[in-house]
């Protein structure tokens, strides 16, 4: 017997599907259902009080209403049902889309983040790391009963045409739910798209829907758009106005130029959390395992200055946001990736091209991704960055490749026979990809002596062990430094770019960093967001561990003031972390902040104690002084960084000897950056400060550790020959 076969109510309900004004509704329907389904469980939208939760409720279905109604003012059929399938297929790939990236990201997908996304999934976004669920075809459910009604002939194209009064009722129905949806959303939050569109995205997916929210998004990217085009010189001179009186610090005079004309090395730890340095679990083998020994080590020394409180201050840029914050001390953008946006055309002031014009400092970035990955083969040149030995420098052969690129390992010691050629003092980052969702790797990668925990999450059980590799390999990596001679000639500074594990994964992940799952809130997300800031300055004896608040805003006034270069001159907004007088805060790229004391989570989140973690259900009189002071501090911050970029405002200014920098310089080409180097090597001559050159041209290399998997098995071999 025939599934839609039966009474006839069921009858009645096929036939439906039979009417144009039938269909649409079932596929309103059926968005409200899969709206529902994200909203409480993958968003985790909560709403406060029976009206938020009534809004989250029926947002969904005025606006697609409006968006479907418009197709009944199509008379001819086959372009009804066409236009029809095309719209149904982009209502899902939009809801689709957002409820990957959130898994992810815990955050909703913006236009500059699809336009820059674009480029992320043609040029090595790994595919293998989407994390997609088995229960996902639910969100395609429309579509599939479609698809089997066609098949199974109980769906017929209507021929008859709505006529165009009825199609008015049916979208003037839908502009009125949406519009009572909208005033009673505005009438909860006043000025609900004017303030709080920009300040957090939750409000307006809670108040008026994902559609809604993209729609308030292009509308602010076209501001920002707009805003780039009246940008003036004045508007620069405010910003210098505020960084003279609120943010530019006179350096420690005990720590200025300790470490002046060193190499500059960068490791940049990949989703490394400060949670795993001195962490200890207890592997699958009954046994307790230090996850990170060697980077304890590191961070213990007597020669490392190392922080514990160094919060990451990424947006949705993430790891090009902590790149941006390191070489520009500027903010990531409110919303998607300053590289991926700007980077082709931003005027920068950053660190490679500082080094350079002040103390003839070479650059180069060492990557194990493509150079198209967040537009970095554009945005590079605009910072100075003289090369880029990104993974078509590398062999990338598949034993060789973990799903992010090239293996951290590989990458390290790959790099020796270009690194050893470049011009000291160098200044050079390291980008390491194998400790990146989806925490996966080879077999043969893993460490026999290791065993991760059982915590019922892969992603978790994963981190544990991808972490250790890349212990591993930075220890090896410190080997090579050490017996090449480099190390004493460089100062080496290790930092992670944001979490690892976010959003509900935080759960199982718990109990292993000392906090309790079933507790688990949003102070305790913010504790998480801290991530190793470590630099090591081979001779020093003084180095400890430092408890002062800082974030990523302030690591490259730092660095400056340790090479002994004045900041005063430059645009930038954070502050030397040695330097006296500081301010303390740390602001959060969503407008929270985190002090000594009270910490906001998001900036209209609840208050805790900081060194408590209690929640403050009511501010005393001093306390709510405090905060207000700092949101409005914080406010100030995020507001005058966002207009520099967004302006594109050092455009008007250049510095004193400072030259700007011109793209068209580099060439980031394996052929072009070869012969570049081979030649000033030789034009140098004896003059070469390389180590190649001191070497008297006999590589370095050897001096590299062969307990790699690919290596011991003759699998690689760098393909940049010295």
């Amino acid at each position: 017997m025939s599934i839609f076969s039966g009474d006839n109510k069921l009858k009645k309900l096929l036939s439906a599907f039979n009417t144009r004004v039938g269909l649409l509704s079932f596929i309103v329907f059926f968005v409200w259902v899969k709206s529902m389904i994200a909203y409480f469980g993958v968003f985790n939208l909560r709403g406060v009080g029976p009206a938020e939760l009534l809004l989250m409720i029926i947002n969904p279905i005025g606006f697609t209403a409006i968006c479907f109604a418009v197709l009944l003012f199509i008379r001819r059929t086959s372009l009804f049902y066409l236009a029809t399938l095309v719209l149904t297929i982009a209502a899902n790939f939009l809801l689709y889309l957002n409820i990957l990236y959130y898994r992810e990201f815990t955050d909703f997908i913006t236009i500059d983040t699809m336009t820059g996304g674009a480029g992320m999934f043609q040029h090595g976004f790994d595919f293998g790391s989407v994390p997609v669920h088995l229960m996902d075809w639910v969100y395609w459910i429309d579509l599939v009963v479609i698809i089997v009604l066609l098949i199974a002939k109980k769906m017929k194209f209507d021929q008859r045409p709505v006529g165009a009064k009825r199609a008015f009722t049916y979208f003037s129905m839908g502009l009125a739910l949406f519009g009572l949806n909208f005033w009673f959303g505005d009438f909860n939050k006043h000025q609900l798209i004017l303030r709080k569109a920009q300040s957090d995205k939750t409000y307006i997916v809670r108040y008026l829907g994902l559609g809604p929210w993209m729609l308030t998004d292009g509308y602010y990217t076209n501001l920002a758009n707009t805003q780039r085009k009246d940008a003036s010189k004045e508007r620069l001179q405010e910003i210098q106005k505020y960084i003279a009186s609120n943010r530019y610090l006179a350096p420690n005079l005990k720590m200025y130029g300790i470490a002046k004309n060193r190499n500059v090395i960068e490791i940049h730890l990949e989703s490394f959390q400060q949670a795993l340095i001195d962490l200890k679990i207890k592997g699958t083998d009954g046994k307790e395992h230090v996850v990170t020994p060697f980077l304890n080590s590191i961070y213990h020394s007597n020669s490392t200055y190392s922080f514990s409180n160094f919060f990451n201050q990424v947006g949705q840029g993430k790891t090009s946001d902590a790149e941006n914050l390191l070489e520009t001390s500027t903010f990531g953008l409110p919303a998607g990736s300053l590289f991926a946006k700007y980077g082709s055309t931003q005027t920068f002031q950053a660190m490679p091209a500082i080094l350079n014009q002040t103390d003839g400092y070479s650059s180069a970035v060492v990557h194990g991704n493509v150079g198209a990955f967040y537009n970095r083969l554009n945005t590079y040149k605009q910072m100075g960055y003289q090369n880029f030995f990104d993974q078509s420098f590398f062999d990338n052969s598949a034993s060789n490749m973990s799903p992010w690129g090239i293996k951290d390992k590989l990458l390290f010691r790959d790099s020796v026979p270009l690194l050893e050629q470049m011009q000291q003092p160098f200044y050079v980052k390291y980008l390491t990809v194998t400790n990146h969702l989806t925490y996966t790797m080879d077999d043969e990668d893993k460490d026999p002596n290791f065993a991760t925990v059982d915590s019922g999450n892969k992603l978790v059980d994963g981190y544990f062990e991808t972490a250790h590799y890349l212990d591993q390999a930075v220890q090896q990596f410190y080997d090579y430094l050490k017996k090449s001679g480099l190390y004493d000639k460089s100062i080496i500074v290790l930092y992670g770019d944001h979490y690892g594990i976010s959003g509900s994964d935080n759960k199982a992940f718990a109990p292993y960093v000392g906090y309790n799952a079933d507790t688990f809130n949003s102070y305790d997300s913010t504790m998480l967001q801290r991530t190793p800031f470590m630099v090591d300055i081979p001779g020093q004896t003084n180095g400890h561990i430092i408890n002062t608040y800082v974030g990523q805003l302030d690591v490259m006034p730092t660095l400056e003031h340790l090479l002994g270069i004045d900041t005063k001159k430059y645009v930038q907004f954070g502050q030397d972390m040695f330097a006296s007088g500081r301010q303390d805060f740390v602001a959060l790229r969503n407008g929270g902040f985190v002090t000594p004391t009270i910490t906001q989570p998001s900036l209209n989140g609840n208050y805790y104690d900081t060194q408590t973690g209690l929640q403050i259900e009511k501010l005393n009189a001093q306390q709510e002084q405090y905060v207000k002071e700092t949101k409005q501090k914080v406010s100030d911050l995020l507001k005058a960084s966002d207009k520099l970029n967004n302006q594109n405002l050092l455009r008007f200014y250049t510095p004193e000897g400072f030259k700007a920098v011109d793209p068209k310089d580099y060439n980031y080409t394996v052929k072009a950056t070869e012969k570049r180097l081979k030649k000033e090597n030789e034009d140098l001559a004896a003059r070469s400060n390389s180590l190649l050159s001191q070497n008297q041209g006999k590589s370095t290399l050897p001096d590299y550790s062969v307990e790699i998997p690919e290596v011991e098995k003759g699998q690689d071999s760098p393909k940049v020959k010295d």
